[in-house]
């Protein structure tokens, strides 16, 4: 049997895919320097919800917005933890 899956994705697919795994690590590394468990568990929860809810989408387009949506989510994140005077891990 054959690892590939049935339909290969192509390389435009492949490069969108590694883009949304990068931010939901970056998000979910982010979440980890809330202060607060309750509210970590929260993040996490929202986080996972919303990429499995958008994890079936195919529209090139439609990605694309998602990730911009979340990137500025996971900037909006960061500036609170900045306010609160947390220090980012990087």
């Amino acid at each position: 049997m054959s690892k590939l899956p049935k339909a290969a994705l192509s390389l435009k697919q492949f490069m969108l895919r590694q883009e949304v795994l990068k931010l939901y690590r970056e998000i979910f590394r982010t979440i980890r320097q809330v202060p607060d468990k309750n509210s970590q568990a929260e993040l996490r929860s929202w986080a996972r919800h919303d990429f499995h809810t958008n994890r079936n989408q195919s529209d090139e387009v439609a990605i694309k917005m998602l990730i911009q949506h979340g990137r500025r989510s996971l900037t909006e994140l960061r500036t609170s933890l900045q306010l609160s005077g947390v220090n980012e891990g990087k």
